[in-house]
Parts: structure tokens; sequence; C-alpha cells
């Protein structure tokens, strides 16, 4: 696609924008919402639109070769996720439930529910490929020095003249075997002429053989376009798969995307070069002009407050603004009444203050108690995500770009902007001038003022604030003289760290529910499917992980538990989260430490040293498996592994984890109702309980998995498969598959068409998920916080629908 296109997309999204964070504004400053449908209403309509606006801003970052459009797109992307994950913790609140469903929104709005589901943005991992490419380069030699890998035979290159006896060899093979088989065919069938009986009339009717040749021909023709027109057909209304082919069209489109990759890196370098040596240039032609100016400036309104107040003024500190602030109305007129107004005025003027919000917090709480609905919590991006807004509807909106065609940087901005950023630079310089001259001009006035005879007020040096000293006390280090590649090797060889394979969320496949919204609706509160799963580990795991400033600003998700069947999906979310993140694996699993870091001693360091580097290898995962076995009440006599050895420091590590720290941990669990549910629920603040598929994913996946291959018919009954292995895991279905379609039986497709026998032997040998494991798992969800909340409150939903149920009876 042209710039053109991708403009026009940034319109379109920006259009979005602007009418959710007007709506957003309205919703933050209106009063309380009684009716929790009409709120929840609400807030799912402005969630479907950053979630739409974030995958529209996405493609433009990801495409549009402008820097400096980049800059404001970047910035609108990330406040637009950040308050995609607010509003998601908002609807949880009011749904009691991990999963939201919004039908009614996406009727309105005219969408799909692939059109609202959000994807994991681009730049996550593309931004760090060299440094996870080098990560894993080097994980890939720590190994092969212990021995895990076999060493490469280094091969030598082959020249030209030696591929191309190569080939001339095997075509020779190849044409000798095709003239073996014809010879053959040659040789039976003149066995069987042998053989025949002679007729007794050797002469033929030409007009019957021709005849008969036309026959046969009109009726494979007249077959082949029924065939043909049936399959249209059945492919026009959806009634079976396409053909799993690659488009030329599609593959052009993938190369352009990556030629717009490596043109956005080369106008990037171009771009800084460009920020350089425009400042290096203004510094040099008015750096000195712009100095004086300041300076006179800051003397001038010196000399002004000394005639008015008869004092010199104190020049705030850099970090409160410094100078730029005496030249703001409000920030000089606060100066001046802080220096005039005695202390009494200001503690009568703090005890009127503290009397009118205690009164002020009274009336909040009274009008809590009197009316509990629900309030919209205060966005930590609105703001941020209004200034980008604004950014674009001053600069880029209108901006005429006939004259950049190859989307080049604009160096009048540039200019603009290194300006600013050198007068900020050069009043910090005279600001820190000044200071010294007025100290001396201080001492002199002190001096003059104690020779007549007058007692003189020491200026107090007023620091301006940094801002809140932290209350985290910080972790004594234990390896102060190590490197952070030594710990690094270290973790590596005892297991600790360890790769993953490389998996993409879209390979977990499965459909979203499409029932739910109107099963809530009846009082009813059924299990989410795959397709909802998918989405939830995306907003809770990938979205904060992925970028250090979303992660800064969002709400804290610090841990989370998968709890499944085995073969439900919970180890390939967990790589699934690492690989979108490109993120470093810690396995403090109870088998994985058996044995490494002996003694209470090696325990501490094993804990110090897995906090201290995941939070020097940002993005990181520490992942336990079995991760009910670490608060089992009773250890089973043939468990060897000292399940319960970080049941002590878990919760610590879980609870250490902050907002500046991209670190997750997430466990993994197949019976989670074995351990204690209190300890489990203060380590895991989200637990997501994977079910099995549901008939509308599982048809997904039979026709995911059997049409790629090219062979399978497309009038294959996948509906009969679904039927069949429901009750099965995700795991089973691709064990199956990767059973029966093995490389001799894809080549043999075309000859011998697949059957569904042979699924179906297959499946048998594999174990479905059980009744009783089905109902576990619901009695442990019901039992978690989230779960009894839930219930609490069907319970009180029940109870107003019978009370109103009588009254309507005893009025009839």
């Amino acid at each position: 696609m042209s710039h053109i296109t991708y403009n026009n997309l940034w319109t379109e999204a920006q259009k979005t924008i602007n009418e959710a964070s007007q709506f957003d504004t309205v919703l933050h400053a209106a009063p309380q919402e009684k009716d929790k449908q009409v709120a929840h209403t609400l807030v799912s309509e402005l969630y479907v639109k950053y979630i739409t606006s974030v995958n529209k801003l996405d493609q433009c970052y990801d495409q549009i070769i402008h820097p400096q459009k980049r800059l404001v797109i970047r910035k609108l992307l990330d406040a637009c996720i950040g308050r995609v994950l607010e509003l998601k913790h908002e609807l949880v609140n009011l749904d009691l439930s991990e999963f939201s469903y919004y039908d009614d929104v996406l009727l309105k709005l005219n969408l799909s529910p692939t059109e609202a589901e959000i994807t994991v943005p681009n730049y996550y991992r593309r931004e760090r490929e060299e440094e996870i490419q080098k990560r894993n380069r080097t994980m890939d030699n720590i190994l092969k020095k212990l021995g895990f890998y076999k060493e490469e035979v280094a091969q030598e290159e082959m020249t030209e003249e030696e591929a191309i006896r190569l080939i001339q060899i095997h075509e020779r093979a190849r044409q000798g075997r095709l003239r073996f088989q014809f010879m053959k065919e040659i040789r039976l069938m003149k066995e069987k002429v042998k053989t025949a009986d002679v007729p007794k009339s050797k002469v033929l009717d030409g007009s019957l053989a021709a005849t008969k040749i036309q026959k046969t021909w009109r009726g494979y023709n007249a077959r082949h376009k029924i065939k043909r027109r049936k399959l249209e057909e059945m492919l026009l209304i959806g009634m079976l798969q396409p053909s799993f082919t690659h488009v030329k069209a599609r593959q052009k489109a993938e190369e352009v995307k990556e030629l717009r990759h490596k043109q956005q890196m080369k106008h990037q370098v171009e771009y800084e070069q460009m920020l350089v040596s425009a400042k290096q240039h203004i510094k040099t032609c008015r750096g000195g002009q712009m100095k004086e100016e300041i300076r006179d400036e800051l003397r001038g309104w010196i000399r002004d407050y000394w005639n008015e107040t008869g004092k010199f003024p104190d020049i705030p500190s850099e970090e409160s603004g410094g100078s730029t602030l005496f030249f703001t109305r409000q920030a000089a007129e606060s100066e001046i009444s802080k220096t005039t107004t005695s202390s009494s005025r200001d503690g009568k003027g703090k005890k009127e203050k503290g009397k009118k919000d205690k009164e002020e917090g009274k009336k909040k709480k009274d009008e809590e108690e009197e009316d509990p609905g629900f309030k919209m919590q205060l966005s930590n991006f609105l703001g941020d995500l209004q200034a980008a807004n604004s950014e674009y509807e001053e600069i880029w909106r209108n901006r005429d770009e006939s004259k950049n065609p190859w989307q080049h940087a604009d160096i009048e901005m540039i200019r603009e902007q290194k300006t600013a950023q050198l007068e900020a630079e050069l009043r910090r310089e005279v600001d820190q001038l000044l200071r010294g001259e007025l100290e001396i001009l201080q001492a002199a006035l002190a001096r003059d003022l104690v020779s007549k005879g007058k007692k003189v007020r020491k200026a107090s040096k007023k620091k301006g604030r940094s801002g809140k000293k932290s209350k985290k006390k910080k972790e004594k280090d234990l390896t102060p003289d190590r490197t952070l590649d030594s710990l690094f090797e270290e973790l590596i060889t005892n297991g600790i760290i360890r790769k993953y394979p490389k998996v993409q969320l879209s390979e977990f496949r499965g459909e979203h529910s499409y029932a739910t919204h109107d099963l809530r609706k009846q009082g009813k509160d059924p299990l989410p499917s795959l397709g909802d799963i998918r989405q939830v580990i995306l907003e809770y795991c990938i979205l904060p992980l992925g970028s250090k400033t979303i992660h800064q600003t969002a709400p804290l998700v610090k841990s989370v538990l998968l709890a499944g069947s085995h073969g439900s999906g919970k180890d390939m979310l967990v790589h699934a989260v690492c690989t979108e993140t490109g993120s470093v694996l810690f396995d403090l699993s109870p088998a994985n430490i058996v044995g490494k870091y002996p003694g209470k001693s090696g325990l501490i360091m094993l804990v110090h040293l897995v906090n201290k580097v995941s939070r020097l290898l940002q993005p990181s995962v520490i992942y336990i498996d079995n991760a009910e076995k670490t608060f089992l009440k009773k250890v089973p006599k043939s468990d060897k592994t000292d399940p319960k050895r970080l049941k002590k420091d878990l919760p610590k590590i879980a609870k250490g984890i902050s907002q500046d720290d991209q670190v997750l941990l997430i466990g993994v669990s197949r019976c989670p109702w074995d351990c204690d549910q209190k300890a489990l629920a203060q380590t895991y603040n989200k637990m997501i309980l994977i079910p099995r598929p549901d008939y509308s994913s599982l048809s997904f996946l039979w026709k995911e998995l059997l049409f790629q291959f090219g062979g399978v018919s497309r009038q294959f009954d996948t509906a009969a498969m679904t039927k069949v292995s429901d009750g099965y895991t995700v795991g089973a279905i691709l064990e199956v598959i990767k059973e029966v379609m093995t490389c001799k039986r894809v080549l043999q497709l075309r000859v011998q068409p697949l059957t569904h026998v042979e699924l179906i032997n297959s499946l048998c040998k594999l174990e479905p998920v059980y009744k009783e494991e089905d109902e576990a798992f619901l009695q442990w969800f019901q039992k978690t916080p989230i779960g009894r909340r839930k219930a609490r409150q069907l319970e009180i939903e029940g109870e107003l629908r019978a009370e109103l149920a009588t009254k309507s009876n005893k009025k009839n």
C-alpha cells in the first residue's frame, strides 16, 4: 500500500480516538451510574473503540516511513493500549469475571468479533530483534560448551560445476526409472494382447469408434463441469473451506512490507543525524545570542522584583522548573504571595482547607453509602492521549506533503524542536550562574545591614522536590562483584534460564464464544471459549509486559495462574507470552530446582539471582510448572522433589514485582484443588481456567489443521470429527494430526483420500477429559476470590428476581 493509504488509515483511527476521548471525558465527569447494565454498555463501547484504534495505529506505525509521524503515532498507540487495559479492569469489576462480552456494542458499531479482537503490536518484538538474537546466540554458545548441542560439521561450499554434475546424475536416474516403468507397461500390454482371443472380424467400423470416443469424452467433460460448479457454489455459501494456496499478491505485499521496514531504518538514521547537526548548527550560530537574551531577561525580572519587595528572589531548582516559573503569571504571583504572607495566615488557610476537605470527604462517603453505583476510575493515559491528539490536530491533520513524496524528516520542525531544547539547556546554565551572583549580592546586602545595626534573616536554601522517596527497601546485593554475563551463564548452566520454542499467540487457535452474552442476560455464567482465553492472555500478560511505558502506568498484573487439563495449551500460552514479548524464561518449577543451590543459603542465593537477573534482563517471565505442589498441605512420600521449597519465597517474589519491573510470574496447574487455596490466592492475583474446547472451537481446529494439507478434499466431513472428538483437548487433536498426517501419508492423499477411520483409530488411543475432572475444575474455580464474588452476585440477583416475582403474583 502507498503512503496515502496509511495516512488515510491514521486519519480514520484519529477520528475514532477523538470520539472515544470526548466520550471518555464526559463519562469521567458523569455522576455514579446505578444500573450496571448501562454502565457495562458505556464502558464496552469505549473499550471496543480503543481496540479498533489500536489495530489501525499498529498498522500505521509498522508501515509509515516518516520518522516524525511515527513518534506521534507511537505516543497515541501506547496511550490507547494503556487505556484498553484500564477499561478491561473496569469491565472485570463490573462483570466479576475475567471475560467480557459485548455483542450489543458490536451490533451497534457494525463490527465483527474478529475486528474487535486486539492484536499483538508488531513493534514489541521487531524493535528488539537484534537484542533477542544476540541473547539467543549467547545461550546457544553456552549450551554448546556444556555439550547439549552436537558440533556441526562444517560443510564445504559446492562449486557450480559440482552442482550441475549432481543435478545431471539425478535427472538421468529419474529418466531411467521412468523409461523402465514405461517399458514394463508396454511388455505387460503385449502379454495381454497375446493371451486375448483374436476377434473373427478384424475390420472395425470407424463411425462406431468415433461415437464411442465422443460419448466417453462428453460424459467426462459434463461430470467435470458439474463437479466444478458444485464446488464453486459450496465455497460461495461457506460450506467448504477454500484451498490452501500461496497467492502471488500476498507474497508481493510481504515483500513491500519488508522494503518499507528497511526504508524506515534508513530514514530513522537520517533523522537522528539531522537532530545532531541541527542542534550543533543552532548552537554555533545563535547560542551566544540566546544566552545573552535569557540573562538580560532574567536580570531585568530580578531588578523589578528588588524594586517591588526590597529583597532578592531565590531561583527555583532545576527539578521544579528553574527560572521559567518566573515568567508565568500564576507562578510569579504564587512566588510573591509566598514571600509576603505570614506563617499565621498560612496556618489558618491550612486549617480552613482541612475542614473543607473533611466536609467534602464526609459528603462523598454519604453519597457512596446512599448511591453505590458505578464510577469510572481516573485514567493515567487519557491526558497523554489528548496531548498526542492535539499534536496531530495542530501539525499533521492538514499538512501538505506534496513536496515530500519520499517521506523524509521535516528540517523546520527539527530546528524548532532543537531551538526550544537548546534554550532550556542555556537557561539552566544561566540559572546556575545567577544563583552564584545572587549569593554574592545577598552577602553584600547582609554586610550593609549589619553595619547599619539591623538584624539579617539568613536566606533559607530551598531545594526542589525531585519526587517522593520510595518506601520500598532495597534488597541487599549478594553478588556485587559479578558481571551480568557471568550470572546469566551460571543460571543457564544450572537450567534455571532455559530456551523455549517460538510460538505465536495466533497459533493458539479457537473461536470466540458467541452465545455467552445472551446467556449472561438470563442469569447464567457459561465457561469461556478458546478465543476468549487467547484475548485475556494478550491483555493480562503480553500487552503490559511488552512495553516499559505501558507497564509503568497500566494496572499492574504481577502473577497469573493457568489451570486446565492435560493438553489444554497451558505451556503453549507461556511460550507464546515469551515469544511475543521477547522475554527471558526463568524456570523455578519444583522438578527443575531439585538438587540445585542446596541448603538455606543456596535457596537465598537462588531467589536473589532470579530477582536480580530478571530485572536486569527485562522483560522476564518466571515460570512455575505444577504450581499447586508449592503449597501442598501434605507431600506424598513418592514425591522426592521437595515441592514446598519455595513456599515462603514465592509469595515474596510475586509481591516484590513493582510497576518498574517488567517481570511476570506465571504458574501452570493441572489439579489446583490439591493445595492450600489461601496461599495460592496470595501468590497469583489472576486465575484463569482453560476449559476443554467447545463445538465451534473443535470445528475450527479440525478445518484449520486438516485443510492446510493440499491433498485433503474440501468435501471432507469435519463436522463428524467434531462430534466424535467432543471431550478431547486441543493437545489430543494435535497429536492425532501429527500421527496420521505423516510425510508419506500426505504424498498418498491424491491416490488414497483421507478417511475418518484413520483419524478415529488414532483418537481412540488417547484419554479424553472425563466429567469428574470437569466438575473438579468448576468446583475449584467457584472457590477462587473472583468465583466467590461472582457466585454472591448471582445469589443477590436471584433473590431480587424472586422478590419481584412474588410481588407481581400478589398484585395479580
